[in-house]
């Protein structure tokens, strides 16, 4: 399983668990006071708390005597399944909404009711998530979207070559659209089809035909990301951010490296040997590597299938060894260990088309591999958020 595939699904299980704390509070919304907050519990000691919201914001909460103290299940949305629990239960980690009287200082809470979504039942809910995403989906790049019909068609890339497959959906279908500048699943937005464009990433998650060319979904997610590639001219660490002119199109990026930023950097031999193939294997794979170097993933065993290099020096079909699964054993570093003149490879967001982006993934060490070609590119939706090919396989079918 690619890294990715483990980000998305984890980030769909909090987002599952982000819905289920909002549905909680609109539930609980006639009985509240004032002031409520959603978040994940810091630290706790006696009947204080600290919770930090999603937007970054700490509370500090003091249960009151007498106050409700609730653990509600993940996936659901009604106070009705809600169970009474004591407050010693609650712990760090757990997600929590907090509501009552605002407190004498910003930021407080007397809380007069706590619902809790304990820390073990968002990992068993993840668990399940995977499972389902593992074995019921596939990503690939958007060939075409036809909103009237609720279809798209995918190029995923699979062991024979790229193959087409085609995304049904219908009323039901959850649709979801990553944020410009946000690589994660939580902050995709429900979207619509018509939304969708040639050439973005797509991850859908339902029932596979018999023959594997078509699903229907009962969720996807898309998003528009960027490959780049280049030479580092300036480095900011003051604002976490690297300059570069990105080698196929030429225009300046300004790179920001988050908190959720993924940074490697290859071992020089393995930069050396992944050229070398790519030269020898001169422009092979070339289709493939053009649907985003996907590799079919989980059928017969969940083995991922090999790729190389192919034309433009993308990671395609073809070869051996699965270029995710090489970074994802490189050696993590740091912006303080970039430097400038350094060569990389990043995936970043969309941004808002003035060359400000955040990365996704940033590899560096790969001044071999661009001198071999110097518009090389990190397989897109590998780590950018989706399977990174046909993921299931027969498994799912």
């Amino acid at each position: 399983m690619t890294t990715i595939w483990k980000v998305v699904v984890y980030a769909a299980a909090v987002l599952t668990v982000v819905g289920v704390s909002r549905a909680a509070a609109q539930t609980a919304a006639p009985t509240v006071a004032a002031t409520r907050a959603i978040g994940t519990v810091q630290s706790i000691s006696g009947n204080n708390f600290a919770l930090k919201t999603d937007q970054g914001v700490t509370y500090d909460v003091t249960v009151q005597d007498g106050a409700k103290v609730l653990r509600l299940e993940p996936g659901q949305t009604s106070l009705s399944s809600a169970v009474p629990m004591p407050l010693t239960n609650v712990q760090s980690g757990d997600r929590v909404l907090a509501s009552g009287n605002p407190g004498s200082a910003e930021h407080t809470i007397l809380a007069s009711m706590v619902i809790a979504i304990k820390k073990e039942d968002v990992q068993a809910k993840q668990q399940q998530e995977l499972q389902a995403w593992t074995s019921r989906g596939v990503g690939g790049l958007v060939a075409s979207v036809d909103p009237a019909a609720g279809t798209v068609s995918l190029k995923v890339a699979s062991t024979g070559g790229t193959k087409t497959v085609t995304v049904q959906t219908s009323k039901s279908t959850q649709i979801l659209r990553y944020a410009a500048d946000s690589v994660k699943f939580d902050d995709a937005k429900p979207s619509t089809l018509d939304v969708i464009k040639p050439g973005d990433q797509l991850l859908a998650r339902g029932t596979r035909s018999p023959d594997g060319n078509s699903i229907t979904a009962d969720a996807i997610v898309s998003g528009a990301f960027h490959n780049l590639s280049g030479v580092i001219s300036a480095i900011n660490t003051a604002q976490n951010t690297i300059t570069l002119k990105d080698a196929t199109t030429k225009q300046n990026f300004t790179v920001k490296i988050t908190p959720d930023s993924q940074l490697r950097k290859l071992d020089p031999q393995m930069a050396r040997m992944l050229a070398a193939r790519m030269k020898a294997e001169g422009t092979g794979g070339a289709e493939t590597a053009s649907a985003g170097g996907g590799g079919e993933q989980g059928g017969q065993g969940g083995e991922g299938r090999g790729r190389g290099f192919g034309r433009g020096g993308r990671f395609g079909g073809g070869g051996g060894g699965d270029l995710s699964e090489v970074i994802a054993r490189a050696p993590a570093v740091t912006l303080a260990d970039l430097q400038k003149g350094d060569a990389v490879m990043i995936v970043s967001t969309a941004g808002d088309g003035g060359g400000q982006v955040s990365a996704i993934q940033l590899v560096a060490g790969v001044e071999p591999i661009l001198e071999a070609a110097p518009t090389a590119s990190l397989p897109a939706w590998d780590v950018g958020g989706g399977g990174g090919g046909d993921a299931g396989g027969d498994a799912s079918q």
